[in-house]
């Protein structure tokens, strides 16, 4: 199993994304600081697609995009868990008003 830890502070993303720019590598930048070099490469693609111009062969959502697409996934799924709710109220309402399901008092 990964082993987890918190994520990096927005400062220290953002001081190995201009360490990079100005000629240290990942791999360099890593060894240093400990962390892995793939996600200060990835830092670095993430913040190039935020600007509008990413990387060449990285292509993907900007921060903005992501943080729309997960909140819209949210309401999603909100929406859903209310659409069955009803649903079921609406069976059971139509259950409770269908005089063939309660014995007739007229008989």
């Amino acid at each position: 199993m990964a082993k987890t830890r918190p994520p990096y502070p927005a400062e220290f993303r953002q001081q190995m994304i201009e360490l990079v720019r100005a000629g240290r590598t990942p791999a360099e930048l890593a060894q240093e600081f400990e962390c892995t070099a793939q996600t200060i490469a990835n830092w670095v693609g993430q913040e190039a697609i935020d600007r509008g111009r990413p990387l060449p062969g990285k292509d993907g959502l900007s921060s903005a995009e992501r943080d729309e697409l997960n909140r819209l996934r949210r309401e999603n799924r909100q929406l859903k868990t209310e659409r069955d709710i009803l649903a079921k109220a609406t069976a059971w309402f139509a259950k409770k008003g269908d005089p063939t399901s309660t014995p007739s008092s007229n008989s």
